[in-house]
């Protein structure tokens, strides 16, 4: 059992449920939230994010992605503590529990539901999966922010409320912004690893000094993102919490100056700790005013 915990990669659920949290707090305040269709977007998001991370292990392995020189955690497929036919019928099984509960938001809310589902599915297998993987690209860092930043907030919003809202498309992009450096940092992590594998990530396209910058952007840029649209809308509170976790971001913005290889790992879990205070202290301050 322990092995498949590890290959579902529980620490990266943060970055999943901190726009879970923010999108369903606005809906409340706007009276919309529906506790059934909120049950049912929390574990259709959160399979997605499992599905997807059995997917990366399973098509990483295939793809020789994942090699001795690996620095990051052990991949389970790539160390065959779990057979590669059981990872990939996991990872379909995740897909599918997803889909059925996606089925119920679709009846709730039509095809525009229906259509981020499937290209979220489909964005989770194709990121490492098929001919031309995204990952390898360098398109994970736009994917992460799209679809863990302003589609997981507002769509969450509009699921329970049945319109777009504003803010939660804003605050979203912040959280997007932010959990973007999570994958900013592993790909940082991994750089020479990827560089040798033909993993094309922006780290290894531009360079680790591309990527420590991103780090920082993203870092900053979402707090300051999130404290300036409070400030706009007169939520105090909500701009302090941005001010606090940006402050604690310092440091972790001095550490991946100064890391490299294997002692960045940390920051992963740090980063997405982070990401999710952020979600709570602008939910919590939307509440306060």
């Amino acid at each position: 059992m322990k092995h498949w915990i590890h290959a579902m990669r529980l620490r990266t659920l943060p970055a999943a449920g901190a726009p879970l949290i923010l999108g369903g707090v606005l809906a409340y305040l706007d009276r919309g939230l529906h506790w059934g269709i909120m049950l049912c977007a929390v574990v259709s998001a959160l399979a997605i994010q499992i599905g997807t991370n059995l997917a990366n292990d399973y098509f990483d392995w295939k793809n020789g992605a994942d090699t001795e020189l690996r620095v990051g955690p052990v991949r389970v497929t790539q160390a065959g503590l779990i057979p590669p036919h059981h990872v990939w019928w996991a990872m379909v099984a995740c897909f599918g529990i997803a889909a059925l509960a996606g089925s119920v938001l679709m009846v709730r809310c039509g095809w525009p539901i229906v259509g981020i589902g499937l290209v979220s599915i489909a964005m989770g297998i194709l990121y490492t999966g098929g001919p031309r993987p995204l990952g390898y690209m360098g398109l994970g860092d736009g994917l992460v922010f799209v679809f863990f930043g302003p589609v997981a907030t507002a769509g969450t919003y509009y699921v329970n409320v049945l319109q777009w809202n504003l803010t939660a498309l804003v605050l979203g992009s912040a959280l997007g912004v932010m959990a973007t450096a999570i994958i900013v940092v592993n790909n940082l992590r991994d750089i020479d690893e990827d560089r040798t594998t033909g993993k094309t990530t922006l780290a290894v396209r531009f360079g680790a000094t591309f990527a420590r910058w991103e780090y920082t952007f993203c870092m900053a840029g979402g707090c300051f993102l999130a404290g300036g649209w409070a400030v706009a809308n007169g939520r105090g509170w909500s701009a302090v919490a941005a001010g606090m976790v940006g402050a604690v971001a310092i440091r972790l913005m001095r550490q991946v100056w100064k890391l490299d290889g294997r002692a960045l790992d940390p920051l992963l879990g740090q980063t997405g700790r982070l990401l999710l205070a952020l979600s709570l202290g602008l939910s919590l301050g939307w509440v306060l005013g």
